[in-house]
């Protein structure tokens, strides 16, 4: 097996052609890791969640990690960790070009709401829920392959 480091263009290509990743956030000391789909535009992740445990460590704590892989052929993958910063996009002056960014980048994709429009063991989604646009800054990319 040979592992290489990937470059950040490699890495850029990776999470510009991936809508699921590993959104890992921390508070009080306590790690918690989530899956979560986003879109990839100028140096940001993009994403759509509801209110909840993620969203409210991540207004805690700002500074978070995505992970992204793909798998290879036989034992082979490629992985890419994003550090980065939540910076919330608020339905409030101020944002909405921000916020209107992100719509379309996240809605170039089908089915751009879902999971984050859902939540488990709760009734359909009331048009008053209130959701959160949110983009990571991504301050540093780091990426490797393995092959065999």
């Amino acid at each position: 097996m040979n592992v290489r480091m990937l470059s950040n263009l490699e890495c850029t290509r990776l999470l510009a052609a991936n809508r699921v990743g590993h959104l890992a956030c921390a508070k009080d000391g306590q790690p918690y890791v989530v899956c979560f789909n986003y879109a990839h535009a100028d140096n940001h992740l993009y994403a759509f969640s509801l209110p909840g445990k993620k969203i409210d460590w991540m207004r805690a704590n700002p500074l978070v990690c995505v992970q992204v892989g793909e798998h290879g052929q036989g034992r082979g993958w490629r992985s890419v960790v994003v550090d980065g910063r939540y910076e919330e996009l608020p339905d409030r002056i101020g944002h909405k070009l921000q916020r209107d960014h992100a719509w379309s980048v996240l809605s170039k994709h089908a089915d751009w709401w879902e999971p984050g429009a859902l939540k488990p063991v709760m009734p359909p989604v009331a048009d008053s829920t209130p959701h959160v646009f949110f983009r990571i800054l991504i301050e540093e990319v780091a990426g490797r392959e393995a092959s065999e």
